[in-house]
């Protein structure tokens, strides 16, 4: 698996993959690929929520977080 990013480009967006992978992969430019995406998730976001409304209690925070502490 390879992680990029979405850039805009003028009116169309682009991934952009990191060199080393592109030499590791004998890829260049003008070269077709066929690409599978997946959206990275953001485990800060999910624990934290997206703003005001969608903010976790305060027994969900500490249940999320003794199961991360658990994980390392």
């Amino acid at each position: 698996m390879i992680a990029g990013k979405i850039k805009k480009w003028g009116n169309s967006f682009g991934v952009l993959i990191p060199k080393h992978e592109l030499e590791r992969m004998n890829l260049g430019e003008n070269q077709e690929v066929i690409i599978e995406l997946t959206k990275k998730d953001n485990s800060l976001k999910e624990l934290f929520g997206w703003g005001k409304k969608n903010k976790i209690s305060q027994e969900e925070f500490l249940k999320t977080r003794k199961m991360l502490e658990k994980d390392i």
